[in-house]
């Protein structure tokens, strides 16, 4: 089983079985719905799908701190390096890395990517998603920040992910209407709806979603408090 805890917004802690912790798009510092009391003990990779701030706001430090692993698109794998952070481990859409026992693949995503720092934007590549395959032999498609796209048909055609992250929260990302199409496309079994409830702009819901596929008997939405651990 993999534990998860949803760290608020597009935040993520995974263990695999074998003890590695994965870290997805690491916000703690000002994440409004990071879970209180919640401690980040052990981090062995962190996975970054874009570089806006309410998803790297504490790469480096954690970074750093852990010497883990991180990947994230080439441009991304660049700036982090020249931050002084020496296990970036740059890659592209369609490419595959072997991290501990996960095997990860870096997918399309339709959003922007840049920080701003000193008052001038740097770009950081374009955003991206990821398909992580487990030891197991599972999947997960974790979107990030994203619409939906015809393409997300293509990720359940090669990889069958059983479990799916996928934002709803509208205004940044794709609202429920859209997520609703994501998840007929991809065909998991499990939504794990993210990105919405941290600011009032966000307006989706996972009730919404769940409302929308209630056609689809064979999907299960969850609706998950931040910090309210769940095995898969």
């Amino acid at each position: 089983m993999v534990d998860i805890v949803w760290l608020g917004h597009g935040s993520f802690e995974l263990k695999t079985p074998s003890g590695e912790v994965f870290l997805i798009d690491p916000w703690v510092t000002g994440n409004p719905k990071y879970p209180a009391g919640h401690k980040i003990e052990r981090v062995d990779a962190i996975l970054v799908t874009h570089g806006h701030f309410d998803h790297t706001a504490d790469l480096i430090r954690i970074a750093k701190e852990s010497n883990a692993v991180i990947i994230g698109i080439h441009e991304i794998g660049e700036w982090l390096k020249g931050k002084g952070v020496e296990n970036a481990r740059g890659m592209n859409k369609g490419g595959t890395q072997q991290v501990g026992s996960v095997a990860v693949t870096m997918t399309h995503a339709i959003h922007s990517s840049s920080l701003t720092e000193n008052g001038h934007i740097t770009y950081l590549g374009e955003a991206a998603g990821y398909v992580l395959t487990f030891a197991d032999g599972r999947s997960a498609y974790f979107a990030g920040d994203t619409t939906v796209f015809g393409d997300m048909a293509l990720v359940e055609q090669l990889y069958k992910p059983e479990l799916a992250f996928l934002p709803i929260g509208d205004h940044y990302t794709m609202g429920p209407r859209e997520a609703a199409l994501a998840a007929r496309l991809i065909k998991a079994k499990t939504i794990f709806p993210m990105h919405w409830g941290t600011f009032p702009v966000l307006t989706g819901t996972p009730t919404k979603l769940a409302e929308l596929l209630s056609d689809q008997q064979e999907i299960e939405v969850l609706e998950v408090e931040p910090g309210q651990p769940i095995k898969w």
